[in-house]
């Protein structure tokens, strides 16, 4: 019976999430791109290349680029830097940010100037020294785009929420030193192939809660903690023998280790998946990477 179940979940259906609005937002980016010199990229730093939208690069048609890893006292310090290195062989500016308290934002502006350094002197040669520096701010819902130019502009005008796409509509933001910001809602990639990437998106937060079973997403959660940090998992939870267990059954010994228990005395494994997943967006079972840097991938 218990085998049946966990079967049940680690083969659920993949995650799409698509919703209308996030159409309309491909073409405002499309439509603006003439109104801006550079685009600023927010990944969570825990999965850039999940939450990369693979459509960017097109969109985006060569203009400069600057990666902002965004979340990065989330993520596994030493794989922080191999992503740093991985995107500027790539050529893209690249820093490490944590938007909400606004470590490492003290470098954007000095990294737009350098970036556009090009486009600077042609203003000056032009006589328009003073003309602002336009970028456009694109990222995945939950990337952290609102809470950037906020801490950027000093100001609560973008509206952030922990809820996938929340921001709707497009807005400028002088962020001083001659930069302007172009805000864009947070906008995912119409399919979804690899069942991994919709796994890691939800683990972090960048779909809808609504649309998944928590407990399913627990379990392979786990079973990739499991893997990669199991003395992470074993440090929160007080889990020290994970041989030969199933997934499954370390979310039924981490209920039991947190007293959840329903009448009859079986693991409440549906409210211990709601906290783990809580848990692990918090950061609370320490710093965490999903991936790593791969030598063939789409920059």
């Amino acid at each position: 019976m218990l085998l049946d179940r966990v079967r049940a979940i680690m083969s659920a259906d993949n995650i799409n999430w698509f919703p209308g609005h996030m159409a309309k937002t491909r073409r405002q980016i499309k439509e603006n791109l003439k109104l801006v010199d550079a685009v600023a990229e927010l990944l969570d730093a825990r999965i850039p290349e999940s939450s990369r939208n693979p459509e960017l690069s097109g969109i985006i048609n060569g203009k400069p680029k600057i990666v902002i890893l965004n979340k990065c006292d989330l993520a596994d310090e030493t794989v922080n830097s191999e992503w740093v290195n991985f995107y500027r062989s790539g050529g893209a500016g690249t820093l490490q940010a944590d938007c909400r308290t606004g470590k490492g934002l003290n470098v954007f502006r000095p990294a737009v100037n350098k970036l556009l350094k090009d486009a600077i002197e042609k203003n000056k040669s032009r006589g328009m020294a003073g003309k602002p520096l336009r970028v456009m701010v694109v990222g995945i819902p939950n990337t952290g785009k609102s809470s950037f130019i906020n801490r950027l502009a000093g100001t609560g005008k973008a509206k952030t929420e922990d809820r996938a796409g929340v921001t709707r509509s497009l807005q400028w933001y002088n962020i001083g030193g001659g930069i302007e910001l172009l805000d864009t809602p947070g906008v995912l990639w119409p399919k979804l192939g690899d069942p991994a990437v919709g796994d890691r998106l939800a683990f972090t937060g960048g779909i809808k809660e609504s649309v998944i079973d928590a407990e399913a997403l627990a379990v392979r959660l786990i079973a990739v903690l499991m893997k990669d940090y199991p003395e992470n998992l074993a440090g929160r939870y007080k889990i020290t023998d994970f041989e030969n267990k199933e997934p499954y059954e370390v979310l039924e010994m981490a209920a039991r280790k947190r007293g959840m228990a329903v009448r009859g005395g079986e693991a409440d494994t549906e409210r211990m998946a709601i906290t783990l997943l809580d848990e692990f967006k918090g950061g609370k079972l320490g710093r965490i990477s999903l991936e790593k840097p791969k030598q063939d991938a789409d920059l």
